[in-house]
């Protein structure tokens, strides 16, 4: 292990010790500046730098980057003992010389050292082994940005039943779970009763199809917990009002659908059977 470490400090001496040289062969525009100068490839720096590192067998980009990091380190701001490639992550920091001093406590072992993780934090880079529930969630979606990986991801986790229960306490994230699962029961509904090429159209259809498939299930679950919490907001709101005798018609007869409805889901799940007679698709239909 301490061999390890010492490999580590003597090409720490190495990158430093090209970066140096290769800024007294092309000095930066401003010691310790934020930027070498726009026009330095003008004047031939590129080509010097490229000829400087083809002579010691490295690439170009090592050579600038050894360049510009060294030249946001003098020489008597270098900590000893800490990696170049902690000086190079923190180099954009305006009070990077004061921060280098003060290392930071590992979060699982306490120790006050640099890490490559402990360095990125500083700066706000995505670390390479998350510890925070935070740095873990940012990982995770840095892996599922692609929308397929993140609906499959979204869709294992919801299996979970405490993920599930936790997710469903976000305001948001339950609104935007019962949309899409109304507009997939929509969708449904008219592929349903879609009627094929050369057919009639069906007004009995079944509207609702293997109902004992995850996606469908949800659905359902979905519209009854929409009703429910749509008629617990509204119910209250009718304490000491009474409704006009036409009204209280129009009310009656939807909920008469709704009952029907209902009785249609509670048969539909108890026997598999999704079909519909012509007087509860009138009904349903308001008819």
């Amino acid at each position: 292990m301490s061999e390890d470490r010492q490999l580590v400090l003597d090409e720490t001496k190495i990158q430093f010790k090209i970066g140096d040289d290769a800024l007294e062969i092309c000095p930066l525009r401003d010691w310790g500046g934020s930027q070498a100068a726009a026009n330095e490839d003008l004047f031939g720096v590129r080509e010097t730098l490229e000829m400087f590192a083809d002579d010691i067998g490295v690439s170009y980009n090592q050579v600038r980057t050894y360049r510009y990091t060294a030249g946001r380190w003098p020489r008597e701001h270098r900590a000893q003992g800490v990696p170049f490639e902690i000086h190079r992550i923190l180099e954009k920091l305006d009070d990077r010389f004061e921060r280098i001093a003060s290392p930071p406590e590992h979060p699982r072992n306490g120790k006050v050292k640099w890490t490559g993780d402990a360095a990125k934090r500083q700066v706000g880079w995505q670390v390479d082994t998350p510890v925070s529930v935070q740095e873990k969630v940012e990982a995770i979606h840095d892996l599922a940005a692609d929308e397929q990986v993140a609906a499959r991801v979204a869709t294992d986790f919801l299996r979970r039943p405490g993920v599930a229960f936790h997710a469903a306490g976000d305001k948001t994230a339950r609104h935007l779970f019962n949309k899409a699962a109304t507009d997939r029961w929509q969708q449904a509904e008219e592929a349903a009763t879609e009627p094929l090429a050369g057919q009639k159209e069906n007004p009995v259809a079944p509207a609702i199809r293997a109902i004992d498939r995850t996606l469908e299930f949800l659905d359902l679950v979905a519209a009854c917990h929409k009703f429910v919490a749509s008629t617990s907001r509204l119910v209250p709101l009718m304490r000491d009002r009474t409704l006009a005798p036409d009204a209280q018609e129009i009310i009656g007869h939807n909920l008469a659908r709704v009952r029907a409805a209902c009785d249609w889901v509670d048969h539909a799940v108890s026997t598999g059977e999704t079909d519909m007679d012509e007087e509860l698709a009138k009904l349903l239909r308001g008819e």
